[in-house]
C-alpha cells in the first residue's frame, strides 16, 4: 500500500489544512509527524513561554489526532535523514507540507524537494499560512515587491479574495501507518515534552499578578475565535472597526489571536472569512470598507510578501526593505549596558519597564506597547539598532513570527526614514504611556516596586520628593533605577540625526523600503493623538530649534 507523510511545521491544526488533505488523497496510508529539525530548531533561540506554547500546541494536535485514530510523532533530527529511513523501512510515496516563507525554511524545503526528486517521491507544498500566496502577489505586481501597504492592497484586489477554507479530512477513510520502533529510537521520539525537556526554564519566577496564562493548541484557538468574533460583533454594532486599535486595553485578558496564527493553530483564512461573513451580515453585503475590518490580517500577509525572497529581512545590511542607519555600537560598554537595562525592564521609565517585564513574564504585550518599546530602543531614545530588539522579541514573544516581527521593527525604528515619527510626542515614554493607561494600573501590575507610588509621580518617579519615596518604600536609585537617559535631551539629539541622514540622501523617495502608505495608516498603527499629527514639522524644516515647541508631557 502507498504511504504518505504529512509533515507539520506551522499549521498545527486539523481544520483548513490543504496539505494534510493532499497527503490523504495521494496515498492509502498516512503518517503525521513533527520534526525538531537540527537546522531550524535551537533551544537557545527560544524563551520559556514561546516553547511552552509550541509544545502545548503539539500535544493538543496529538490529542486531536488520537480522537480519529491517529498519532503525531515528534522526532528530533535532520528531515532528509528521517524521510530516508521511513522510505527504507516502510516505503514512502508522498510528502506534504505547508509553505514556509522564511529563508531558513526555504533552504530546508529545497533539500527535501531535491530528496523527493531523486527518490521518485511526490512532494506537495500548499499555501495556507497566508491569505494569498506571496509569490502570486509579487508576480501580479510585475515581478517586484509592493513596498507600500496600499500597493500591496491594490495588487491583492486584482487577484481577488483569498481562498476560502477547505473542508476537513474524511477521517473514517484514513488508515494510519505506525512508525517502527527503530525509527522512533533513532530519532529520539518525544512523548508529552515540556520546555524542561530541552533545558529551558522560566526566566523569571511565576508572577502571581499576571492576569493571563496563554495556552497553545487548536482546541483553545477555536474557543478564542468564538470569543473574538463576539468582540468584533459588538464593535460593529457600535460603529467602529479594529477595536484593539481604537480602544487599546492593557489590563483585561487579551483578545489577540496572534500566537494561534503564528503557529497555525488557527487558520488565517478561517479567521478572515469568519470576520468577513460577520461584517456582511451586519452591513447587508456592503464590502467597501471590508479591508478596514481585516486590515491587521492583510498587514501580516504584506510582511510575508516582503520577506519571502529576502534572506536578509532580519538584518540591516544588504536588506532592500530598509535603509542603513549608523546606530550606536553596542560593543561599547556604555551602549551595551543601556541595551541590557532595556531588556531587563530597568530603564527608569516605568511604562517602558512595565512592557519589558510583561514580555518576560507572559510572553506577550499589546501592539501599542510594543511600538513604544521599539521607539525607545531605537530612534526615540537609545539609538540602538532594531536588530537587537528583533532578536530579543523573537526569543521571548509567543507570536514572534520572523516576517511580521522583522517588518514591524524595520518600520517603527524608522529604518524607512518615516517622517511621521519625527514628533517626540509620538514616542515620549511618559506621555504615550499616560494616554494608554492614565490610571497607572499597568505599571503597578508589572513594576511592583512602584505599586505604592502616588499617582502624580507614577510615570515620573524621579520627581517624587525624597520624603514621599521613603514613606512608600521605594527609593529611586536604590529600589527602582534612575532614568538611563533624559528623553528630552536624547530625543532632540536623535531627531537631529534623522534630519541629517534624510538630508544627506538623494532622491529619498526613490529608495525602496517597507512602509505604510499615508498619514492615516501611521496614526492608526502607532495610536497617535491628533495633536501629534498636526504639529509635525515639514520635511524641509531644518531648524532644529523649532523642536522646542514640542512638549513631551
Amino acid at each position: 500500500m502507498t504511504v504518505a507523510v504529512h509533515w507539520f511545521r506551522n499549521g498545527l491544526r486539523l481544520h483548513d489544512n490543504p496539505a494534510l488533505i493532499e497527503a490523504h488523497n495521494n496515498a492509502e496510508k498516512l503518517i503525521t509527524l513533527y520534526i525538531f529539525d537540527e537546522t531550524t530548531f535551537n533551544p537557545k533561540w527560544h524563551g520559556y513561554n514561546p516553547i511552552r506554547f509550541l509544545l502545548e500546541s503539539l500535544i493538543d494536535l496529538n490529542n486531536n489526532l488520537a480522537l480519529v485514530g491517529g498519532r503525531l510523532y515528534m522526532l528530533q533530527g535532520n528531515p532528509v535523514n528521517i524521510f530516508k529511513m521511513i522510505k527504507e523501512k516502510i516505503g514512502l510515496d508522498c510528502i506534504t507540507f505547508e509553505q514556509d516563507c522564511t529563508h531558513i525554511g526555504k533552504s530546508r524545503d529545497e533539500n527535501i524537494m531535491k530528496f523527493c526528486n531523486e527518490n521518485n517521491i511526490k512532494c506537495i507544498e500548499k499555501v495556507s499560512h497566508t491569505l494569498w500566496n506571496p509569490k502570486s502577489i509579487i508576480e501580479k505586481n510585475g515581478g517586484v515587491l509592493p513596498f507600500t501597504f496600499k500597493q500591496f492592497q491594490n495588487t491583492a484586489n486584482q487577484i481577488g479574495h483569498p481562498p476560502t477554507p477547505v473542508g476537513s479530512v474524511d477521517w473514517l477513510s484514513v488508515i494510519f501507518e505506525e512508525l517502527p520502533a527503530s525509527i522512533q529510537d533513532e530519532f529520539k521520539i518525544l512523548h508529552n515534552p515540556t520546555p524542561e525537556t530541552f533545558g529551558i526554564y522560566p526566566e523569571v519566577p511565576e508572577n502571581l499578578t499576571s492576569t493571563y496564562r496563554w495556552y497553545g493548541g487548536e482546541t483553545k484557538a477555536l474557543e478564542q475565535l468564538k470569543e473574538r468574533l463576539e468582540y468584533e460583533k459588538e464593535a460593529f454594532v457600535n460603529g467602529f472597526y479594529l477595536p484593539n486599535q481604537v480602544n487599546p486595553d492593557l489590563l483585561s485578558p487579551p483578545s489577540s489571536l496572534s500566537a494561534a496564527l503564528r503557529y497555525g493553530c488557527l487558520s488565517i483564512r478561517k479567521f478572515y472569512w469568519e470576520l468577513t461573513k460577520l461584517f456582511i451580515k451586519k452591513f447587508e453585503g456592503d464590502l467597501l470598507p471590508m479591508y478596514s475590518v481585516t486590515s491587521q490580517l492583510i498587514w501580516r500577509d504584506y510582511f510575508y510578501t516582503m520577506s519571502i525572497d529576502n534572506k536578509n529581512f532580519g538584518q540591516m545590511e544588504d536588506n532592500p526593505a530598509c535603509i542603513s542607519i549608523p546606530w550606536n555600537d553596542i560593543t561599547i560598554p556604555e551602549n551595551n549596558k543601556m541595551l541590557e537595562c532595556w531588556k531587563a525592564g530597568k530603564t527608569g521609565y516605568p511604562f517602558i519597564d512595565a512592557g519589558m517585564r510583561q514580555l518576560m513574564q507572559e510572553g506577550w504585550i499589546h501592539h501599542v506597547v510594543r511600538n513604544s518599546l521599539a521607539s525607545f530602543l531605537t530612534r526615540g531614545d537609545l539609538w540602538i539598532s532594531w536588530v537587537e530588539g528583533l532578536n530579543h522579541f523573537m526569543k521571548y514573544l509567543l507570536d514572534a513570527d520572523f516576517s511580521v516581527c522583522s517588518g514591524n521593527w524595520i518600520w517603527v525604528s524608522s529604518s524607512t526614514f518615516e517622517q511621521l515619527l519625527d514628533c517626540p510626542l509620538c514616542v515620549c515614554p511618559v506621555s504615550y504611556g499616560l494616554r494608554l493607561d492614565p490610571s497607572g494600573e499597568y505599571i503597578r501590575r508589572y513594576v511592583p516596586e512602584l505599586k505604592n507610588m502616588p499617582a502624580q509621580f507614577l510615570y515620573e518617579p524621579w520627581k517624587c520628593p525624597e520624603s514621599v519615596q521613603k514613606q512608600v518604600g521605594c527609593i529611586i536609585g536604590k529600589d527602582y533605577p534612575h532614568c538611563i537617559v533624559d528623553h528630552t535631551i536624547v530625543s532632540r539629539r536623535n531627531r537631529k540625526k534623522m534630519l541629517a541622514l534624510r538630508v544627506s540622501m538623494t532622491n529619498e523617495d526613490m529608495v525602496p523600503h517597507c512602509r505604510p502608505s499615508d498619514r492615516e495608516e501611521v496614526q492608526k498603527f502607532m495610536y497617535l493623538p491628533d495633536e501629534c499629527m498636526q504639529q509635525l514639522l515639514p520635511l524641509e524644516n531644518k531648524d532644529s530649534d523649532a523642536y522646542d515647541i514640542y512638549k513631551c508631557h
